[in-house]
């Protein structure tokens, strides 16, 4: 028998003397000429004020959201929360744009080349240091993680508006054409927008998400009302400021603050043809039934990872899993929810050293911080009710299978959580029969390089980004390969050509029938 092995990393409740800490760090360069505040001043003294944008023009709301600072819970940013009486002009903002978008292959072709010209523009400008860093020290202020991964989000982002630049954009609307039965019959298929969009996005990337969810939009010739989750929206209200600054005109994209009831009102008053959702599986059901499946989802998932039998690069590996599991203080869609540990490890100090690497985060540096969605009472609670499952000494035994304990085990905890089994090599059946039941279509990773384990664990699991080989992981998506779930209809992509094309347009086929019609042609009998 082997231990069932639960670990989890520090929830972090800032004391008021960590901010102070954590503000002497943040010595950003002077701001941008886009931005309107100042990271190191936002504070309940300073507080920052975040606006709306709709038709071309920033505009407050009857009310202010007031935010309060992660690390001492003082209020240090006002949001203009739009009520739901107060939707009108976002409903018509986004009505006043036709199903065939602002642009599309036979119309308005000049806006491919104006968006590789924006992109082209923005990367430059993210590419400098003084706005790579604002953005980075104000990541860290509304969604506290460590300089690494804050600048880590900047950089893909840079990268990924670097890529679309120039003709790129009007690459992803390339055509086909197919011959027809006849002299002057030929079929095309093209890539053709929505029209009006909707974009809603998390907090825990409050820049990456929604800015390569709305260039994609946007390149195809879409129009869309952008929600980031109203804790970070700051950061999506300056990259706005700054897109503005390099041609973006400000009518093609509106962006909204407002609670979770409201934006609802408004997707139904506006009907969107298409709405990217990203967020939790709870929110994501709801809207797949209120926008009549018009949706795209990037929902949350339990990512697994399964350690094989070739033990190797003990260190490496145990790095991996600390930063999987830890990382943003564990509050990724892709973090490491579960580990099964093939039995051949046992002998290694696996373990051990992920506790060492573990015992290292620290608020100071926030390689681990506040857990934004999670209170420390209910992880606590869920780890006293793991432990009370019967037979919790037995390796992956028949209690964890059972539907109460399942359900219990695979609970998503969006913070620095996770769990640990061993399995024994006769058992990988059972594992991935595990996997199988798990609402685990986004990430997972299988670190081996052995072939025939690879192909055995790849070809009887359903996973949308999927990292194997020695090397593997769950989190840590670059720019350069899709990122989004498989195994469901409805999920969407990011980062990729392929992402963008299967997201924000759809296929329409136009048929050239021009003749001529066959010498002494006539009406045929009826048919």
């Amino acid at each position: 028998m082997h231990r069932l092995l639960f670990e989890i990393g520090v929830t972090a409740r800032a004391q008021r003397a960590g901010s102070g800490l954590f503000l002497n760090a943040l010595r950003t360069l002077h701001s941008a000429s886009f931005a309107t505040v100042t990271v190191e001043a936002i504070s309940s003294s300073h507080p920052a004020e975040v606006k709306n944008l709709v038709q071309g023009e920033w505009k407050v709301s009857s009310g202010w959201n007031w935010l309060l600072d992660p690390l001492n819970g003082s209020p240090f940013i006002k949001v203009a929360d739009v009520q739901e009486a107060e939707i009108e002009p976002f409903v018509r903002s986004l009505c006043r744009c036709p199903k065939y978008g602002l642009h599309n292959p036979f119309r308005a072709q000049e806006r491919y080349l104006l968006y590789g010209d924006v992109s082209a523009k923005a990367a430059q400008m993210l590419a400098q240091p003084q706005v790579s860093e604002f953005f980075a020290r104000l990541i860290q202020r509304v969604s506290p993680k460590s300089y690494i991964q804050a600048l880590g989000e900047v950089n893909v982002t840079q990268k990924f508006l670097e890529n679309f630049s120039g003709d790129q954009v009007r690459f992803l609307a390339r055509s086909f054409a197919v011959p027809g039965n006849h002299l002057g019959q030929q079929s095309h298929g093209y890539r053709w927008p929505y029209g009006p969009v909707a974009i809603i996005t998390p907090f825990n990337f409050p820049l990456e998400i929604p800015v390569l969810q709305l260039m994609g939009a946007l390149y195809m010739g879409n129009k869309p009302i952008v929600k980031v989750d109203s804790k970070v929206s700051i950061v999506m209200e300056q990259m706005l400021r700054l897109l503005h600054d390099c041609g973006l005109p400000k009518e093609d994209v509106d962006f909204i603050n407002s609670d979770g009831k409201t934006m609802n009102k408004l997707l139904l008053e506006a009907k969107p043809q298409m709405t990217l959702f990203t967020g939790s599986s709870r929110v994501a059901e709801k809207l797949a039934v209120d926008l009549k499946g018009r949706i795209k989802l990037e929902d949350a998932g339990y990512d697994w990872k399964i350690l094989g039998p070739d033990v190797q690069e003990v260190d490496y590996v145990a790095w991996v899993c600390d930063q999987d599991a830890y990382a943003c203080s564990g509050q990724k869609c892709s973090a490491q929810s579960i580990l099964f540990i093939h039995e051949n490890w046992a002998s290694s100090e696996l373990l051990s050293k992920m506790q060492l690497l573990a015992g290292r985060r620290k608020l100071q540096d926030l390689t681990i911080g506040p857990v934004l969605t999670v209170t420390t009472e209910s992880m606590l609670e869920h780890i006293q009710k793991l432990l009370k499952i019967p037979g919790s000494e037995l390796l992956f035994g028949a209690e964890i299978l059972k539907p109460d304990n399942f359900e219990l085990v695979t609970k998503e905890i969006f913070g620095p959580f996770q769990i640990v089994t061993y399995y024994k090599h006769d058992q990988l059946s059972e594992v991935l029969n595990a996997c199988e039941r798990m609402h685990a279509h986004l990430t997972a990773a299988v670190v081996s390089n052995d072939p025939l384990f690879l192909q055995e664990v790849l070809g009887k699991s359903v996973n949308g980004t999927t990292y194997a080989g020695i090397r593997a992981r769950t989190t840590g998506a670059p720019q350069n390969h899709w990122f989004g779930p498989a195994g469901d209809p409805r999920g969407a992509g990011i980062g990729t050509p392929e992402a963008i094309k299967l997201v924000w347009s759809c296929h329409r086929e136009i048929i050239h029938d021009i003749g001529p019609l066959p010498q002494n042609w006539g009406i045929p009998p009826p048919s």
